[in-house]
């Protein structure tokens, strides 16, 4: 008998071990769309700073040291704000190596800089991009393996197919971008009975990963971005939990996994917020503050001059010769029959003399990019009455043009107050079609521009990706560069400014 309970309880012991040696507690900590925004912020709408890579760094390490961890970046880590885009996005690879990423999904801005500069990031980085749906450039995998505490775990890289529309098209020249759910599934079929956990690192929009998830079984887990979505529980569609961590490193995403003979039996996720408290981690701070005294640098740099004063006060009333500028570098820079901004987008002068960098900044600080929109002459004479709808409010509505120029009596009822109207110096034929320069938010139908937002969303595939708009009667795009950066390199190729008003804009009685 003795004998008998003695192996029992040897039995049971081997069985508790046996089950111990099979369960696993893993972490994957996850980042999308960071965009460069190394420093702390106050977002719109908020009254205390939030993010600070530093910061986010210091809890990577925290939390890394608590168990088996891994930490993805989800795409659009180079490109955005000026402290990565000076430097085309090897300062975000340098402190992303310092922080020891184990993989990153090529996100769409990851092309705004062009292929050469891409492949030049991929080289300098210490962790593998990812992109299993891009044909042509062989420096992205389509997955890897990491063996964590023992399990195996695939992970898998997508982008947007839309990428080609959302940057430049000589960014992506040669290169093909496959279904992201054909490829997946391609993927998961290959490396599923292999591996333990399937990840898919995803950079297409948290309802494409919905989708995704919906249409090929065997994934486990989504890492998302692309969308700036901000997940604050995950979605589980099937058994696979879908994940995204907002944006500009505002938070940390955290996925907890327990897992029991190659099963996930528990998963536990949160996104912890980041900001500029406690304690910062030292090595990145260093490059965050390296790379910042240079943005602060550039910004004295001195780009041409101007050999007389540039209006950005009156730009809400009547043509200036700031506006004249912005407008004809537009206008040009898309090849464009017109351009039309609302004067709002100006937003300070410059003095004559030599014009900074900074200078450049503060006449057009909003992150805002080139298009240029088909548009029928009915359509601007709409888009041109509604500029002039509340001049007398001052409103930033007011236009500014190139191209075109245009009479008004703001003594008339709102609505009819255009009268004449000139496209290249001839009269404006309303079923004609233009192709009209304006920025994004315009486009989008911003500050009520909305023949601006009725003709892009009439396109036949209209869509917004990621901030990027798509549709047939966008005819030019360029997200990946901002109106100011298009501006500073006008101005340095002219070396000296000298505009004036010419009457594009008159006012009648």
């Amino acid at each position: 008998m003795r004998l008998f309970l003695k192996v029992l309880c040897l039995l049971a012991a081997a069985a508790v071990l046996m089950s111990c040696a099979t369960q696993h507690e893993i972490r994957i900590l996850h980042v999308n769309d960071f965009h460069g925004f190394a420093a702390a912020y106050k977002p719109y709408g908020s009254e205390e700073d939030q993010g600070g890579l530093a910061y986010l760094a210091q809890r990577v390490e925290e939390l890394r040291a608590e168990k088996p961890t891994l930490l993805f970046a989800a795409g659009d880590m180079i490109q955005g704000n000026n402290w990565a885009n000076l430097f085309q996005g090897k300062s975000s690879i340098e402190a992303m190596n310092v922080m020891k990423f184990d993989a990153m999904v090529v996100g769409n801005h990851e092309f705004d800089f062009g292929q050469t500069i891409l492949k030049q990031r991929i080289e300098e980085a210490n962790f593998p991009f990812l992109g299993a749906n891009v044909t042509g450039l062989s420096q992205l995998k389509p997955f890897i393996i990491n063996n964590l505490d023992g399990l195996s775990i695939a992970v898998i890289g997508i982008v947007t197919g839309d990428t080609p529309t959302t940057t430049h098209p000589k960014n992506v020249s040669g290169l093909q971008f496959s279904s992201p759910v054909d490829t997946v599934e391609k993927y998961v079929r290959k490396l599923r009975a292999k591996n333990d956990i399937i990840v898919v690192l995803s950079h297409i929009g948290f309802s494409a990963d919905v989708d995704l998830a919906k249409k090929v079984e065997g994934i486990d887990v989504i890492v998302g971005g692309h969308s700036h979505t901000k997940v604050a529980k995950p979605v589980v569609v099937g058994k696979t939990h879908i994940l995204q961590a907002f944006e500009h490193g505002k938070v940390l995403g955290v996925i907890d996994l327990t897992v029991k003979n190659g099963r996930i039996i528990r998963a536990d996720s949160r996104l912890e917020p980041i900001s500029p408290t406690g304690k910062e981690n030292q090595a990145v701070g260093a490059i965050v503050a390296k790379y910042q005294q240079k943005v602060d640098s550039f910004m004295n740099d001195t780009v041409g001059e101007s050999l007389v004063d540039l209006d950005g006060v009156n730009v809400r009333q009547q043509e200036t010769n700031l506006g004249n500028l912005i407008t004809d570098i537009m206008r040009k820079a898309a090849g464009a029959d017109a351009a039309i901004i609302n004067g709002g987008t100006i937003r300070t002068s410059i003095k004559k003399g030599q014009i900074k960098v900074s200078d450049v900044y503060a006449v057009v600080p909003f992150d805002n990019y080139i298009v240029a929109i088909k548009l029928t002459g009915k359509q601007i004479r709409e888009t041109l009455e509604h500029g002039v709808s509340a001049i007398d409010e001052g409103a930033g509505r007011f236009p500014q043009v190139s191209g075109l120029a245009f009479t008004y009596n703001r003594l008339d009822p709102a609505g009819s107050r255009v009268k004449d109207v000139f496209i290249g110096g001839h009269p404006l034929v309303a079923d004609k079609e233009y192709t009209v320069a304006t920025n994004d938010f315009l486009a989008a139908g911003g500050d009520g521009y909305k023949a601006f937002g009725d003709a892009v969303k009439s396109s036949k595939d209209y869509a917004v990706i990621g901030g990027a708009m798509k549709g047939d009667k966008l005819v030019y795009i360029n997200a990946g560069k901002w109106i100011r950066d298009v501006v500073i390199e006008y101005i340095k190729s002219r070396k000296k400014i000298s505009l004036r008003v010419e009457g594009r804009i008159r006012e009648v009685k």
